[in-house]
């Protein structure tokens, strides 16, 4: 990551396509490239490998974009994200506490 002089508290990426493979590596880990497919595959589980990475793309890609968004939104972490996006967009609190889930952070209080 490249700072920016731009007044802005947290770095930028350098590029679009290091962000991805930094995200992609990070969410997935090589244990998941190569060992668990390889193994399932020559037990005989190659239909849940499938199924596995189809619910990859179906659940695990929308809600990588989902954070991405409210990230670049909210430009804060996700707890700060959500509650500045909640008092702007005026809606229920409850949505805060979503931005506990994905950090980790349950104990935190708004």
């Amino acid at each position: 990551m490249s700072e920016e002089g731009g007044g802005s508290p947290h770095g930028m990426w350098s590029s679009r396509w290091l962000f991805v493979l930094a995200a992609v590596g990070s969410a997935v880990g090589l244990g998941n490239i190569w060992k668990f497919p390889y193994l399932t595959g020559s037990n005989g589980g190659a239909a849940f490998v499938l199924i596995f990475l189809l619910t990859i793309f179906l659940v695990g890609v929308p809600m990588l974009m989902a954070e991405v968004l409210i990230g670049r939104q909210g430009r804060n972490s996700p707890l700060n994200s959500l509650r500045l996006l909640v008092q702007q967009h005026r809606r229920s609190g409850w949505w805060r506490g979503s931005g506990c889930w994905p950090a980790g952070h349950f104990g935190t209080s708004f």
